[in-house]
């Protein structure tokens, strides 16, 4: 007979159902994903560590697991809700079931439950943290412990790559600064030759400086982009000398390094299919999203960000630009996977702006940061 969960949110609702992947209890924030597909890439998205994921699509685990598709090496979620859960997948490529993958990194799971209404609670309500559990402790056990529980604040830390790391190519020299960066902005990159250097969210202005790079790209990541204010001032310190793209929680800090503040989202935006607006065009793009967070919009004021992309929805900001220097960010994933694809063209206009910005700043050659790499500074690893 399978075994049964519970989930109890901190307003007092318990759902029970089914239980699958490890047995146990874990406390974290309940949020919702809308999209379709792509379960693979939620589990294995960093932005979503510390987080008890929700699905709307009430089918899962029906095409398995397959690595190759994953966003990270490892899963990142706290915890999966799900409608129904297929044990036993029909995909060619699969390699193992969800279930199988949950239990080994040990992520609890939820099925059977109506998560319909608990995505309407959360509309309603906003996101509040939950605790899942297989165990059989009273919901007064549960209530108390959920009580005394904070949601993590070092998300960013945990997720980020702890060395220094290389992707070679023979065009433009990319610092990719990981604040728990998605593989798919790698793979955009290097497929357009880039030569990229992944360094941690931790890494300083001046270490960045000696790796000569043509631009700075700012990944996404999870958390309050004011959790990681040291993160802040690299940003700062490089505006204006390298062309930087940010994506996600570096479109955040980004906005928070000049001088722009954000705010919580009542329940975020998280699903493959929001409507985006480019101002400068009037184009509608269909894009991939996971985040918590906003740029305010009244923030933007005096500053020299201007904004260019708006939320079809809810109209927050979805993408700004420095009026003075080549830097822009997106609140969105333009290296979605798996998919919508419509974005991927802003990968190209960074290398377009990169590309200007050394015609009008010449570069000296890099011989002296090769030489350095050559001596092991420069450590060759797997995030």
């Amino acid at each position: 007979m399978q075994k049964q969960a519970r989930l109890l949110l901190e307003d007092g609702t318990l759902f029970t159902g089914l239980a699958f992947g490890a047995e146990g209890a874990q406390v974290g924030e309940v949020v919702f994903n809308t999209g379709i597909t792509g379960y693979q890439e939620v589990v294995s998205d960093p932005s979503y560590c510390g987080q008890i994921v929700t699905m709307t699509f009430p089918l899962i685990g029906n095409y398995g697991i397959t690595r190759d598709d994953f966003e990270s090496g490892r899963p990142h979620i706290h915890g999966f809700v799900v409608r129904r859960h297929e044990p036993v997948p029909s995909n060619w490529r699969a390699q193992e079931s969800v279930d199988d993958l949950m239990k080994e990194y040990g992520i609890i799971g939820i099925s059977e439950i109506d998560t319909r209404m608990l995505t309407r609670i959360i509309r309603n309500h906003g996101t509040m943290k939950g605790i899942l559990t297989t165990g059989t402790e009273r919901v007064e056990e549960l209530r108390e412990r959920l009580g005394l529980s904070s949601l993590l604040r070092d998300q960013v830390a945990r997720t980020s790559t702890k060395h220094m790391f290389s992707s070679p190519g023979n065009k433009e020299r990319i610092v990719l600064i990981d604040y728990g960066a998605k593989s798919g902005i790698l793979r955009e990159l290097t497929q357009r030759g880039c030569d990229v250097v992944v360094v941690p969210h931790d890494t300083t202005a001046e270490q960045i400086r000696r790796l000569q790079p043509d631009g700075i790209q700012l990944s996404n990541g999870p958390g309050d982009p004011k959790d990681v204010p040291h993160a802040v001032e690299t940003i700062r310190q490089l505006l204006g000398e390298y062309p930087i793209f940010g994506i996600c929680l570096g479109h955040q800090l980004f906005a928070l390094a000049c001088g722009a503040d954000t705010e919580k989202l009542k329940f975020g935006h998280r699903g493959g299919n929001h409507p985006v607006k480019e101002l400068e065009s009037g184009r509608c793009y269909i894009t991939s999203q996971n985040h918590g967070y906003t740029v305010k919009e009244s923030s933007v004021a005096g500053t020299e960000l201007e904004v260019t992309h708006i939320n079809n929805n809810d109209k927050t900001i979805e993408g700004l630009k420095h009026k003075r220097f080549p830097a822009f960010s997106v609140q969105y994933h333009p290296e979605a996977a798996p998919g919508p694809f419509d974005s991927g063209y802003l990968f190209d206009r960074f290398l377009d702006m990169i590309r200007e910005h050394k015609r009008n700043h010449p570069q000296p050659p890099r011989q002296a940061v090769l030489a350095e790499t050559r001596r092991g500074e420069l450590q060759y690893a797997q995030k």
